[in-house]
Order: structure tokens, then C-alpha cells, then sequence
């Protein structure tokens, strides 16, 4: 049954992010509360990994190596370039460029479970992302869109290591020493983590409520397109660089699902409620498009290579 819930994840969001658009005052109060969602989630996050997971990088190295460049170069760029192609103004583009230059998101586990990929890859590639980007979020940030907005990067650095790295760290460490708590937990998790989401999703939308209805569509396509962009160049580098399917499949949800949530609440935080719109949309369309793509794919029967690339297996 939770199991069922969580997979609604999409419904969920359009249901509250609707509420919220008609109901704003319901939501705008709850301004100050965005912060310590996500902190929730990282925490979540944490109590479902184990040392394991981050030394899964020797074994899978050549895979998690390419899946980090795309994630910190594709990713951001394409989002920079899409905001200059429809002329989003630096509002706009500065959360663009957030979710772009964000670390993968905890939902592309559950897309590669459900696409029959690699899924220690997958928790493997999002762990270490996750910890990469607390550096190499702010840094792009303050690449990509410093020269038309103030980017404060040593601010947004140290509250991504409060909001991020603590949390995810702490519940690593539960984790370990408390395990046989956190195994009773684990079916909760996944439903604690998309009810501070939908929360943080429905916030925005409130805040927001005045404008989206001119802003919306244009954000919207840019998010589609940018969504597009990383799952279509995961997985086709990883065919041309001679991956298995399986790869390919995983690779495509990590660098394509970023973890929205946090650009969302990144731009709360450092910049104006409009430059969170894309991180909130995003978090809806990332995980309907991830779905149909997990469903087709695992529907699809595919001779899935018999020998994995020798490299990426050591």
C-alpha cells in the first residue's frame, strides 16, 4: 500500500501544486519550513545508504566516472543554453541553472529499479553526486549566471553542507550503528521523502501563484527540454562508449533526474520565489517522464549484453 502511495508521487504533486494555486494562502506561511523539508529528505536519504554504496565506485568506476561528467556538464550547460534560447530573464535563468547544476535525485533509483538497470549503480552514482555537489553546485552556479545575478557561492556552500552533507552523513551513520531501527523504517522512507516534496512543491506554487499562470508554460517547456537533454545524452555516450543496456538505462535516469528539491530550495533561500518555479516544475515532469520511460523499458525485451564493459566491471 505505501509502496502504491509513493508511486503516485506525480498525482500527489499535481493534486497539491493545483490546491495551492487556488488556495495560496493556505501554503505562503509555510515559507520558512522549505529548509528543514529537505533537510528531512537528505536525512531519508541517509538512512538508506551504507559505506558499501560509495565504495561500489571501485568496482563500476569507468560508468560512475561518465555519469558525473554528463551530470556536471551537460546538465548545466544545456540549462544555461535553454534559458538564452527562450530569453528568460536572470530570474529565470538562475533557477534554471540551479536545477541544472544540482546533484542527481533520489527518484532515479527508483526509475532504475522499475527500468531493470543497475540499481547499486544507480544509489552509487547519486551518493557520490550528491556529496560532489555540495562543492560543485555553488561553483557552476556562480560560472554559469554570476556575471547577471549576485551568486552568493560561499553562502550556498555552506548551507548545502548543513542541509546536505550533515543530514545524509547522520543518517549514514545511524545507518551503521542502529540498523535493525532503520530496516523497521525503510518502507516509511520513500513516503516520508515525497510528502516533504509534494509540501515544498505545493509552497512554492503558492508563492508564486500570481505569475505562473505567464511564466508557467514558457518554464515548463524549458524544463522538458532540459529533462530531455540528460536522459537522451546518458544513455546514447553510454551506447557509443560500449556500456550494457542495463548501464545505459541507469546512467540516463541519473544524469537526466536531478534532485529538484534542492534547487528548489536553493533559490528560496539565496534568490526570489520566481527562480524556484523550475525547480518545481521539474519536480513533477522529471518524475512523470521517468516513470513512462521506466515503464517502456521494462516492458521492452531487450538482449541485454552478455559481457559488460570489461573496464566498467572492474
Amino acid at each position: 500500500m505505501l509502496r502504491i502511495i509513493t508511486q503516485l508521487f506525480p498525482l500527489w504533486a499535481v493534486l497539491f501544486s493545483l490546491w495551492a494555486y487556488f488556495s495560496p494562502a493556505l501554503f505562503v506561511d509555510l515559507k520558512s519550513q522549505i529548509v528543514p523539508l529537505l533537510t528531512i529528505i537528505m536525512l531519508a536519504m541517509g538512512l538508506t545508504l551504507k559505506p558499501k554504496d560509495f565504495l561500489n565506485v571501485v568496482s563500476n568506476k569507468k560508468a560512475i566516472g561518465v555519469g558525473l561528467i554528463l551530470q556536471f556538464s551537460v546538465m548545466p550547460l544545456a540549462a544555461l543554453l535553454i534559458s538564452l534560447l527562450l530569453g528568460f530573464d536572470p530570474v529565470l535563468t538562475i533557477g534554471m541553472v540551479l536545477v541544472g547544476s544540482v546533484a542527481g535525485g533520489t527518484s532515479s533509483n527508483v526509475m532504475c529499479y522499475l527500468a531493470k538497470g543497475d540499481v547499486a549503480l544507480s544509489i552509487t552514482m547519486t551518493s557520490i553526486s550528491t556529496l560532489l555537489g555540495v562543492v560543485l553546485t555553488p561553483l557552476l552556479v556562480e560560472l554559469l549566471a554570476g556575471h547577471s545575478v549576485d551568486v552568493p557561492a560561499m553562502s550556498m556552500l555552506l548551507s548545502l553542507i548543513k542541509i546536505v552533507l550533515l543530514p545524509v552523513a547522520i543518517g549514514l551513520l545511524i545507518n551503521v550503528f542502529l540498523h535493525s531501527v532503520t530496516e523497521k523504517l525503510e518502507p516509511v522512507l520513500p513516503l516520508i521523502s515525497m510528502v516533504a516534496i509534494v509540501m515544498i512543491i505545493a509552497i512554492v506554487v503558492a508563492l508564486n501563484a500570481g505569475q505562473l499562470q505567464t511564466i508557467g508554460p514558457i518554464v515548463a517547456l524549458a524544463v522538458i527540454m532540459h529533462n530531455s537533454l540528460g536522459i537522451t545524452a546518458g544513455y546514447w555516450v553510454c551506447r557509443g562508449l560500449g556500456f550494457n543496456e542495463s548501464i545505459c538505462r541507469t546512467v540516463a535516469f541519473e544524469v537526466g533526474l536531478q534532485n529538484s528539491g534542492l534547487a528548489t530550495a536553493l533559490a528560496m533561500k539565496f534568490f526570489t520565489p520566481a527562480s524556484a518555479v523550475a525547480g518545481t516544475i521539474f519536480s513533477i515532469w522529471h518524475n512523470l517522464s521517468g516513470s513512462l520511460l521506466a515503464g517502456y523499458w521494462s516492458k521492452r525485451t531487450s538482449q541485454m549484453s552478455a559481457q559488460p564493459d570489461a573496464e566498467s566491471s572492474r
